[in-house]
């Protein structure tokens, strides 16, 4: 953007153009924006135009909780209410629920750009970065590494 772009909207305000309206802006730019459907256990579902902000939010705090309520807000902002239920009665797995997660991600930012077959190559990518770095517990539960010196006389050098 340059200072002349600036001047512009300055003397767009002055003329009367009146204050910013992003409620109209931001429906209008989603109105034109491509989405992706995707269909799970006989349901079609259609992504939203961008990543929504709570999703974003609720991810972090799904990645230091075990409460499953969590995880069915962070998914209601994108497939609606009930889906963690819905989809645990037909058998998802957790690895099955990574795939959907990143294709779906994927398919958010730029439709189209992410296949279900490269959605599961990144989440076997993501789990084996996970085991290659074993926890805090894991690591004190290994065996001990010795220090120890030979016996010294106790004389400096």
């Amino acid at each position: 953007m340059t200072e002349h772009d600036l001047d512009l909207d300055e003397q767009q305000l002055a003329d009367g153009a009146g204050p910013a309206d992003f409620d109209a802006f931001f429906a209008e730019e989603s109105a034109t924006r491509p989405r992706q459907s995707l269909t799970l256990y006989g349901t079609g579902y259609q992504l939203p135009e961008s990543l929504p902000l709570m999703f974003t939010l609720q991810m972090e705090r799904v990645q230091t909780s075990s409460n499953a309520d969590d995880v069915r807000k962070m998914l209601a902002t994108l497939y609606g209410l009930d889906v963690l239920d819905t989809w645990a009665e037909h058998g998802m797995t957790d690895r099955q629920l990574g795939v959907v997660l990143i294709y779906s991600a994927a398919n958010i930012r730029r439709p189209g750009s992410c296949t279900m077959q490269r959605a599961a190559q990144l989440y076997e990518q993501q789990e084996a970065g996970k085991a290659a770095a074993p926890n805090r517990a894991a690591r004190r539960a290994g065996p001990k590494k010795t220090t120890k010196k030979g016996r010294s006389s106790g004389v400096r050098s």
